[in-house]
């Protein structure tokens, strides 16, 4: 929020410049490139001065230039910036993901943060994930199949995606769902970062859900079944050898009888034909949805 004399608090900064919190205090701490204003026992406030330099600082970033480089030319930025001059924009989301998988090679975390936290604000987060982060993840695993190398990026960029997607979900204010919907990778499935998506895009449509993520067991499934009696069940299997029937089969009876959800390439649609089977994120959100009667 602004004070009356048009200073900018962090949260706000962050949301207008499409950054991260935690970017602006490392730019801060790192670079010097803080607010103007801030006083030791007070909450930071930008200046419009401040902001231009912050926006300086960002779009150096995006063109390649080093974040230190880029530091020093920010710092010597003279000029103001209105809000409504703050128009950053790459000419198509095909380029936003071609920028990010740069960055995602450069290791450049802020870069990532910013991007994604600025599409997620903007379309939400099933379009963010089918239109940027499902083509990002594939050029990062087409690179490994064609050379062997790239683990390492790959890795990172799951772990900045992951932060960024628990962000998004942290605690539903009044959720529309009185039980929460059960999600879980199952078997010895470690690919779980669709998961959070979904956990996320359900938190952005205000239902609650418990996350027991990768390598779940039947067992543990059950157990939260029969304590919760959750309306939905969404099992996800990347890999075949986890996508076994009995996770879907062999679940404890509980009433009222949960909707069970599966998705990931993984399973066989012959062998679960019983069930429903979603294609995409949209499709698992619009079958959770009509289990807590939306």
């Amino acid at each position: 929020m602004a004070t009356a004399e048009g200073n900018l608090s962090v949260a706000a900064v962050a949301r207008l410049l499409g950054l991260a919190p935690s970017t602006l205090r490392t730019w801060d701490r790192r670079y010097g490139l803080g607010a103007s204003g801030h006083e030791a026992g007070s909450h930071r406030r930008y200046s419009p001065s401040d902001v231009a330099k912050l926006m300086t600082m960002r779009r150096l970033i995006a063109t390649g230039v080093a974040p230190c480089e880029a530091a020093e030319i920010a710092i010597s930025h003279k000029g103001l910036l209105k809000i409504e001059e703050i128009n950053y924009e790459h000419e198509s989301r095909d380029e936003l993901v071609k920028a990010l998988y740069k960055a995602a090679c450069n290791f450049d975390k802020a870069f990532i943060e910013g991007e994604i936290y600025k599409d997620l604000a903007q379309y939400g987060v099933d379009s963010t994930w089918s239109q940027v982060i499902s083509p990002l993840l594939f050029l990062v695993g087409k690179h490994w199949e064609e050379t062997g190398e790239g683990i390492d990026i790959e890795h990172l960029l799951t772990e900045v995606l992951i932060q960024i997607l628990r962000d998004c979900v942290k605690e539903v204010k009044q959720p529309l769902n009185s039980r929460p919907v059960l999600l879980a990778a199952v078997g010895a499935e470690l690919h779980s970062l669709a998961l959070h998506a979904l956990a996320a895009a359900l938190a952005e449509r205000r239902i609650e859900t418990y996350f027991l993520g990768s390598r779940t067991p039947l067992d543990a499934i059950s157990a939260v079944m029969r304590r919760s009696a959750p309306p939905a069940v969404f099992l996800w299997a990347q890999l075949q050898e986890n996508a076994l029937p009995e996770f879907f089969r062999e679940l404890p009876v509980v009433r009222p009888a949960p909707r069970i959800v599966l998705g990931g390439p993984g399973w066989d649609r012959k062998e679960c034909s019983d069930v429903a089977i979603v294609e995409d994120i949209t499709q698992a959100c619009l079958e959770i949805e009509r289990a807590v009667g939306l």
